[in-house]
């Protein structure tokens, strides 16, 4: 899968994106990622990348110039991929979400917003307007960060078992996973629960199923 990630601030990922497994889905070539500045495209000898909106109000929005030219930019890396712009007025990101994503195969340009926003044309060049939660961030950067961990761990190969992702929490869309225990047996008083050592596989499934429960 490709991913590039429209950002002002691209030294901001490879803290994250170079690590554990979306490192090892680099070093297996099952993830090509890259960065795109946003400032690259900026308008003039500075580089502006943001202007006051029109009608008042505080703070600055992202320019389409810019926007328009970076997003085109990544499209002529790859003409199939997905453009993704992360908005706290998107859709609800959710693992069925990212199961899609992954199922597709198809490759992603994801645009970090910042400052009070961006201009509105560049909705045009969208494909899915993406939130992770009801609650402000300074940029969309950490969003991206959870988008691209989110679906870049259900590309086959990525995870060790081939059952890791179809029995977690939400595999369904809306199933929490059951709790689950490991050595020693016993820990400060607190005890694993006996059927779990019963080697009774149908029990322990049944006690799973019971123990497993719905998200709110």
């Amino acid at each position: 899968m490709k991913i590039q990630i429209i950002t002002l601030f691209p030294d901001m990922f490879p803290g994250v994106i170079d690590k554990s497994m979306l490192w090892k889905a680099q070093e297996q070539k099952l993830l090509d990622i890259s960065y795109v500045n946003l400032r690259d495209f900026g308008l003039g000898p500075r580089k502006t990348v943001d202007d006051t909106p029109y009608g008042g109000g505080d703070g600055m929005l992202l320019k389409p110039e810019p926007l328009f030219a970076a997003v085109r930019h990544a499209k002529e890396q790859d003409p199939n991929a997905k453009v993704l712009l992360m908005t706290a007025r998107g859709e609800r990101w959710k693992q069925t979400t990212a199961q899609a994503a992954a199922d597709l195969n198809n490759g992603l340009i994801i645009i970090c917003g910042r400052y009070e926003g961006y201009d509105e044309r560049i909705t045009t060049l969208v494909d899915m307007q993406v939130s992770i939660g009801d609650y402000i961030l300074t940029g969309g950067e950490i969003p991206a960060m959870v988008i691209t961990d989110s679906v870049v761990r259900l590309i086959p190969g990525v995870l060790g078992g081939a059952t890791s992702t179809l029995i977690e929490s939400f595999s369904d869309g809306h199933t929490l996973e059951f709790p689950q225990y490991t050595r020693p047996e016993v820990f400060e008083d607190m005890s694993v629960p006996n059927v779990l050592l019963s080697g009774n596989h149908s029990e322990i499934n049944k006690w799973r199923e019971e123990n497993s429960s719905q998200a709110k």
